[in-house]
């Protein structure tokens, strides 16, 4: 599925673990550093200039002085090559990588996720990827808990933490002192927003959010209709946007973020439609059969891209390459969300 290239070819000549332990309780100020290819370049090849450039931010960022624990998060939208440049950066440093991903954390949803494979893992651990099984609950908080003992086990062994994601409220959970109240489930609210969202259907209770927290709302899909209600419910509760609640607090790391999308949204666009086209060839469509056998279409960890479009099409409601083509559209409406969060960075 990933296509390793010359990402980076960076100097083993470094020591990078030393230069981290010696420089990892040292103090200074912290601040975020942002780092984008070359536009002229293509995506998956850097010049010798940026791979100089790659080499000297992380080198920089690990030698800097601080009092805040490091991690270095790999971030922005699908098909950009998050997963192959966090491969490289964990290689080169020696490290671990921890995936923030509200679908992977699931298992069997291998090719619908674009999971990295054992062989492809090329020997690095990897976290947070395949630990529950369909139909088990999953809230933010609880991926916040057991990330943060993952990361700290990593700076107690001086490994430099390496954060690969798509979920932008997963990273912002991590990376932020991230107040969200800890309410306890009103079920009778629940109860009562699950019989409008039956009633009229997933974009009614989306649109519900966007008139009182329209930026969060921007960032979910109406489909996911179990964050919408758990919002609301918030909501409800603290009075407070998602905004709100998140930037009134500091970073609580001192945080590299790394992308290696070059900015050239059409060129996105094509790896998106060349993903898609993979996946079908990979068997995305026998994947989707098998976990109907178990799983009714209606379940919200399948109510999503990707699978609904394929259920449609087993149920003989669509022709596959009307599914192709809408599961492409749907992915790049993804990506542009995505791209939305991820410039708050």
């Amino acid at each position: 599925m990933i296509h390793i290239s010359s990402i980076l070819i960076l100097s083993k000549n470094w020591n990078w673990k030393k230069i981290w332990k010696d420089n990892f309780l040292k103090i200074s100020v912290s601040k975020k550093r942002l780092f984008f290819l070359d536009k002229k370049k293509k995506m998956d090849k850097l010049s010798k200039n940026n791979h100089i450039e790659m080499k000297n931010i992380i080198a920089e960022f690990i030698s800097k002085k601080t009092s805040l624990p490091k991690i270095i998060v790999i971030y922005w939208p699908t098909a950009s090559g998050k997963t192959a440049l966090s491969l490289e950066i964990a290689k080169m440093l020696d490290s671990e990588i921890i995936w923030a991903d509200s679908r992977q954390i699931y298992k069997k949803l291998d090719i619908w996720t674009w999971k990295i494979t054992k062989d492809e893992m090329s020997g690095i651990r990897h976290h947070m990827i395949d630990i529950l099984d369909i139909g088990q609950n999953y809230s933010v908080w609880e991926y916040k808990k057991e990330t943060e003992k993952i990361i700290n086990k990593l700076h107690e062994d001086w490994k430099m933490p390496i954060i690969c994601w798509g979920t932008g409220l997963y990273i912002d959970s991590i990376v932020y002192e991230f107040d969200i109240p800890k309410i306890e489930p009103d079920w009778e609210y629940r109860e009562d927003l699950e019989k409008l969202r039956i009633e009229n259907w997933n974009d009614f209770l989306w649109q519900l959010l966007n008139r009182l927290d329209p930026e969060y709302a921007q960032m979910l899909e109406p489909n996911n209709y179990r964050y919408v209600i758990r919002w609301l419910e918030i909501f409800e509760k603290s009075w407070k946007s998602m905004l709100e609640l998140k930037w009134t607090n500091e970073l609580k790391y001192d945080v590299l973020f790394l992308t290696p999308y070059d900015g050239d949204r059409v060129k996105l666009y094509e790896r998106i439609n060349l993903r898609v086209e993979e996946m079908f060839e990979a068997g995305l469509v026998d994947e989707v059969k098998k976990i109907l056998e178990s799983h009714t279409k209606d379940s919200f960890w399948l109510n999503t891209i990707w699978y609904k479009e394929i259920a449609e099409y087993l149920e003989w409601n669509l022709d596959l390459e009307t599914c192709r083509n809408l599961v492409k559209q749907h992915n790049r409406n993804y990506a542009k969300r995505q791209l939305t969060w991820f410039r708050k960075y």
